[in-house]
């Protein structure tokens, strides 16, 4: 498949007459924003914002423990090179990912602490875990744990495009099979029960599809376009939103429109500075810049025409 992947789009370069890595930028930066603009909605309907924020920090501590996996599973006696066997750290940071999100609505579910305070706590455990481990194991594994979490859609592979052609999948298989229960357990968590509707199952559910968004698009495009491509987008669509339908579809038209008009934006404008050549704006930093943009002019947009900004209340 990866060979397919790297055939279809070496062949699309050529056609269009532009360089093959600008083609997986392009791809991959459209799949993350149609899986973003998906679930966004939801974030947003059921106040998870820190809580997705939280599951993309997680990655530190799921690299860190990925690293430390390969290196014992590799050859625990030498130096290593992480290229060949690199598959391992992601697999083991999805399902450290899913394994935190659980744990934190868990949590949640079983004390009377609120949200926002078991989050920070499992928050502080990933960050402290990661701090740990990654300085130490950075000496004996050639892996640049920053370029793996920060990553740059203009370095996304095939490899990194297949697993966002399968996130967009999971997303959308989500949305049509548990959109009506997500919406009523978001608008209200009794009234769903009153409908037989299982509020905690699509709850976990939920998680677990948001940590494989996060931690799955974390290679291609790093943690920061991630964390505003959740939230900014659906936001964005609450502001200006009649309904719920309505809000996913603004949703994702907010999402991809902003992410390949940063991306085109990022190329085509260079800055120019005094006394040295122009610059190039990076592509996340414009898209996120984008985004945000478009949530205050929906903002003031509902405000001119006199309607209350409901926000999470769409939902």
């Amino acid at each position: 498949m990866l060979d397919f992947l790297n055939a279809l789009m070496s062949n699309t370069a050529d056609q269009f007459g532009v360089l093959s890595f600008e083609v997986h930028a392009l791809v991959a930066i459209t799949l993350v924003s149609v899986a973003c603009g998906l679930v966004g909605p939801f974030i947003v309907g059921n106040r998870m914002a820190f809580f997705s924020d939280a599951m993309a920090h997680t990655a530190f501590a799921g690299t860190a423990l990925g690293v430390l996996v390969l290196l014992i599973a590799v050859n625990p006696a030498s130096t290593l090179d992480a290229g060949g066997d690199s598959w391992i750290i992601p697999v083991v940071m999805v399902a450290f990912g899913i394994a935190a999100g659980l744990g934190i609505a868990f949590v949640r579910d079983r004390t009377g602490l609120t949200a926002d305070a078991v989050i920070g706590v499992f928050f502080a455990m990933a960050i402290g875990f990661a701090a740990m481990l990654i300085p130490a194991l950075s000496t004996r594994v050639r892996f640049d744990a920053e370029q793996f979490l920060f990553g740059s859609a203009l370095f996304a592979s095939a490899a990194d495009i297949a697993f966002l052609l399968l996130v967009v999948v999971l997303a959308g298989l989500f949305v049509v099979t548990r959109f009506n229960a997500m919406t009523l357990a978001g608008f209200n968590p009794s009234l769903a029960r009153t409908r037989n509707v299982s509020v905690r199952l699509n709850s976990y559910l939920f998680i677990v599809l948001l940590s494989l968004v996060v931690n799955l698009s974390i290679q291609a495009v790093g943690v920061m376009l991630i964390n505003a491509l959740l939230i900014v987008p659906a936001a964005a669509a609450a502001n200006v939103s009649r309904n719920v339908r309505q809000l996913f579809a603004l949703s994702l038209f907010f999402s991809v429109g902003c992410s390949l008009g940063g991306y085109l934006i990022s190329r085509k404008l260079l800055v120019p500075l005094p006394g040295s050549g122009p610059i190039q704006l990076g592509p996340s930093g414009v898209i996120i810049m984008l985004c945000v943009f478009v949530f205050f002019a929906t903002a003031v947009a509902a405000a001119l025409r006199g309607r209350r900004i409901h926000g999470a209340d769409c939902c």
